[in-house]
């Protein structure tokens, strides 16, 4: 009988122990009675570090960030907006690009509501909690069309940040919503105006920084503050004048928590992607997520949570080191030079590190040789470096491009341009106007120049290229353009590389075999509307990729 006793008790234990796991496992934040999230089109984590913005950065300080949130892919609009709110991916709710309309669209969300949307964090909300109030107010109105409008209460649009912010402060003032969702998109106009990391986009993220500053002040006469989490979230960042590519640059943004329960000057382990931030939100209300939703709540940016247990953070990565001159906009780092020789200077950002170089192409290892002052290239160089801390630890690849031409030597392409209109793909030239020709050092865009010669309030245009290039080495040669909006590339008159299409910068490649001697080169350009770009790249025997060297390059 004792022994039976003892079998009991010794399962009525095990039960409570586990009833004590499962609720442990489903604790959520305590006290959060609001989520106010600050949406900001474009903004990078350049901007957020490299702008003045004192009220982002006392709201890191005493709040948890993540610095390197992964975007969906490409890294445009509606397909990060819709999958930050939605819990998902555009695999999952079918929005895959700013084309999309709910009446004209190619990909069904996996799941739908009565709407034909995937479930988002409103309509879930509203589900789990009838009464709470619900807003969204915002500044480009393509945001509107993303959720299901039964599950808001308040859903407005506006033409200007600061309209934008003016009302969405009354709005928190007067209706305290449980979830309230304000969107800015005066940071990516900026970015494609100005360029990413301009003065003019700095000064945009400045703005944002007061408009934060303003929200949080309303926030606190709303007598909300003691419990308010508040999120300032992105949808993708830039790199020169536009998004859309597979960059860090592009695809990572940063993501910052403030406010009740969060934990205070935290950096966040755990891997975060964009759709985690609806998951997070239905975690901080204590509201059950869809089994559809593959997004994960960060709970280690909340007091007593911790980073997961089966974390793994792979291989320790360093800040990479910058070669000079930099990179700016789109431009590559090194450049151009038509003097006898180029300086190289690199600059570490680790501290306490190491970096090394290679100028054969190859990535540097902890046997290159270490950099320790400036030096001078006198032939065109591929630069590598890398940097590495006390323990080894790499960082990632820094790539400059140093091309070296002489004058007088018959280098140099045939450009021609022509003006467009709405351009959609590589256009029939035969049927545009001929316009300026000139001779260009390498298959790129002067964006002074270009500026200069387009008609006023029309960016739609093409370029065509001519020449010949230098092969030294025969054998299989890879040729490859990154532009923004769509090229070609042909060699002998075939095509090589077909990159056409309203796009961001984008990359896509072709090979050829190519025999010793001069060979005909051409690229084809046209750019839709907004920010544009183009460089070409090639691979050979023996030769690193790199933009094809203007050496290379010849009228005749």
């Amino acid at each position: 009988m004792l022994f039976k006793n003892a079998l009991t008790l010794t399962f009525l234990l095990l039960i409570a122990l586990s009833t004590a796991s499962i609720a442990q496992d489903e604790k959520h934040p305590s006290g959060i009675e609001h989520v106010i999230v600050i949406g900001v089109d474009g903004l990078s984590p350049d901007g957020i570090k490299k702008a003045k913005t004192p009220v982002i950065q006392n709201m890191i300080h005493n709040g948890s960030v993540k610095w390197n949130v992964r975007t969906v892919l490409t890294s445009a609009s509606s397909q990060n907006w819709a999958s930050m709110i939605m819990g998902a991916g555009p695999e999952q709710h079918g929005i895959i690009n700013n084309d999309w309309e709910m009446d004209d669209h190619s990909l069904p969300p996996i799941v739908q509501e009565v709407d034909g949307r995937f479930p988002t964090i409103f309509s879930v909300l509203h589900k789990a909690k009838p009464t709470a109030e619900i807003g969204t107010v915002y500044h480009w109105d393509g945001f509107g069309r993303l959720f299901q409008k039964s599950a808001v209460n308040y859903d407005k649009g506006f033409s200007t940040e600061d309209s934008t912010a003016t009302d969405f402060i009354r709005y928190v003032k007067e209706k305290k919503p449980v979830l309230g969702f304000v969107h800015f998109d005066h940071v990516d106009h900026a970015g494609h105006h100005g360029g990413h990391g301009s003065t003019e986009y700095y000064k945009s993220v400045v703005k944002t920084d007061s408009l934060v500053g303003q929200i949080l002040k309303g926030i606190k006469e709303a007598g909300m503050e003691e419990n308010t989490l508040v999120i300032l979230w992105a949808d993708h960042g830039g790199i020169g004048y536009g998004h859309g590519g597979a960059t860090p640059q592009e695809a990572e943004i940063a993501g910052v928590f403030y406010g009740k329960n969060i934990k205070k000057g935290y950096n966040i382990q755990q891997q975060v992607y964009t759709y985690d931030l609806a998951a997070t939100i239905a975690f901080a209300l204590n509201i059950t997520q869809p089994y559809a939703w593959i997004g994960r709540p960060v709970k280690p940016v909340f007091e007593g949570f911790s980073e997961p247990e089966n974390l793994w953070l792979g291989e320790k990565m360093v800040e990479q080191p910058v070669i000079f001159p930099e990179r700016k906009l789109y431009q590559q780092a090194g450049g151009l030079f038509t003097t006898e020789t180029a300086t190289v200077k690199i600059a570490a950002k680790a501290e306490k590190s190491i970096t090394r170089y290679t100028l054969d192409g190859t990535e540097p290892i902890s046997s290159s040789m270490v950099y320790k002052e400036p030096f001078t290239v006198n032939k065109t160089t591929v630069v590598k470096a890398k940097s590495f801390d006390a323990d080894g630890n790499p960082s990632l690849l820094s790539t400059a491009y140093f091309r070296l031409v002489k004058p007088g030597k018959g280098n140099g392409l045939t450009t021609t341009f022509y003006q467009g209109n709405e351009l959609v793909k590589i256009p029939d030239y035969t049927k545009l106007k001929k316009g300026s020709s000139w001779i260009s050092p390498e298959a790129g865009i002067d964006l002074d120049q270009i500026n200069g010669m387009l008609e006023k309030g029309n960016a739609s245009f093409a370029l065509q290229f001519n020449g010949f290039l230098r092969i030294d080495k025969a054998g299989k040669y890879i040729f490859a353009t990154q532009s923004d909006d769509g090229s070609k590339l042909f060699i002998d008159g075939k095509e090589i590389v077909n990159n056409d299409g309203n796009h961001g910068v984008m990359e896509k490649t072709g090979s050829v075999d190519l025999k010793e001697g001069k060979h005909a080169i051409r690229v084809e350009y046209y750019n839709n509307d907004g920010g544009f770009w183009l460089d070409a790249f090639y691979k050979g025997p023996g030769i690193a990729k790199q933009l094809i060297p203007a050496d290379k390059l010849f009228i005749k």
